[in-house]
């Protein structure tokens, strides 16, 4: 199982600069792997390339990319250029997104999101396998009169979905190479995730699938201070279905009853919880939740476990 971490420089007077030294850091603590949120801001793809160009050996992926509001063949020219630039350390997270900043940010329905994300998915897998594509689908066309490949990307380009639900877990399992759970704890992941997920792999003849679990958390001694303002900070995602399902599946009420706040013993053991369940890799966000000292101890004790 490898460790790896999100990374967020929202804050900094350089978002790109700030990104790249954290990286380094996460890479001179031992982690495997740096990911990045898509909003409205930064390019996730793009941050990847210059992360993965600026720190070789370290993987980097986006968790994840909304399907509304974009088309696959935009997504696998953001994709290959970013596999080409770091060749072959690049990790391609897609979501469903969330009726409310799809309708309020591009204004347009978020209606029929599995079939959009099925159509998705199989554009993709074409686009990036074999740089050309053919699809004429209800909601989505994508073909390509000219070549679609970017040299240096002929392996390809991971897909991974950030999914939950069971129709969400359905069509990953059939069309994605794993599947990136957040807010979950481990035993939605072993009761229910990674079950689902899995069985759909299978049927569809596909292999096992990579279950990397992002995990909000960090080592720390003021758990009280620092769980009241997770509190406030994860609230926002209580209100969406899917979030709230993985929460209530994972024995929570809140969202941060599934963070994972403690001391080195307390984050070592969650942390074999969630590979226990059933993670093939584990994602630690909101690591600067409780300022540097604190993002660096929990990067040395996450180091360690990724060794």
């Amino acid at each position: 199982m490898t460790v790896g971490v999100a990374l967020n420089a929202t804050g900094a007077d350089n978002q790109i600069d700030a990104t790249v030294r954290l990286a380094e850091e996460a890479a001179a603590a031992g982690l495997r792997s740096a990911w990045f949120g898509q909003a409205f801001g930064a390019d996730s793809p793009q941050l990847a390339a210059i992360v993965g160009r600026a720190v070789p050996g370290l993987h980097v992926g986006t968790s994840a990319i909304p399907v509304f509001g974009r088309h696959p063949l935009l997504i696998s020219s953001q994709a290959q250029t970013a596999q080409a630039a770091t060749h072959g350390r690049y990790h391609l997270g897609l979501a469903l997104g969330t009726k409310l900043l799809t309708e309020a940010g591009f204004g347009i329905p978020f209606e029929r999101p599995i079939a959009r994300l099925r159509e998705f998915l199989t554009v993709l897998r074409q686009l990036t396998e074999t740089g050309a594509a053919d699809f004429h689908g209800e909601l989505l066309t994508a073909t390509t009169p000219i070549p679609a490949r970017v040299p240096g990307a002929e392996s390809g380009v991971p897909l991974l979905v950030a999914a939950m639900g069971p129709q969400a877990l359905r069509v990953s399992g059939e069309l994605a190479d794993g599947i990136l759970p957040y807010l979950a704890g481990p035993r939605a992941l072993a009761e229910h995730i990674v079950p689902a997920v899995t069985a759909a792999a299978a049927a569809a003849g596909r292999p096992a699938p990579r279950i990397v679990a992002l995990v909000h958390g960090v080592v720390t001694d003021d758990v009280d201070a620092v769980r009241e303002k997770v509190t406030e900070q994860l609230a926002f995602y209580e209100q969406f279905p899917s979030y709230a399902r993985a929460i209530e599946l994972s024995g929570g009420k809140r969202a941060a009853d599934v963070a994972v706040i403690g001391d080195e013993r307390t984050v070592a053991a969650e942390v074999r919880r969630y590979r226990d369940a059933g993670a093939t890799e584990v994602v630690f966000s909101g690591t600067e939740v409780a300022g540097d000292a604190d993002r660096l101890r929990t990067w040395a004790l996450l180091g360690e476990l990724a060794g």
